[in-house]
């Protein structure tokens, strides 16, 4: 059984993505994401569907690492 898990992705090394580099992430897997600059930090807002919220992250990760850049940390809301 599936669900939706929602999470970011904050990539480290780059402040800013350009337009070819959000068609790179974007063809390597990062459909399901949004691509978020905000205040020299780029992340990427996931909503992506799987069977554990590990699995979600891990080959969302594995996309970002496709696409050439590098994971920093993941950050997870978990509502009260």
């Amino acid at each position: 059984m599936t669900k939706t898990y929602d999470f970011k992705l904050v990539l480290g090394g780059v402040s800013d993505v350009t337009d070819d580099q959000g068609d790179t992430l974007h063809q390597a897997g990062c459909d399901d994401g949004t691509i978020v600059t905000r205040d020299g930090m780029v992340f990427i807002r996931f909503s992506r569907e799987s069977s554990s919220l590990e699995e979600a992250i891990n080959s969302a990760a594995m996309n970002v690492q496709n696409a050439g850049f590098h994971v920093e940390h993941v950050e997870v809301h978990c509502p009260v």
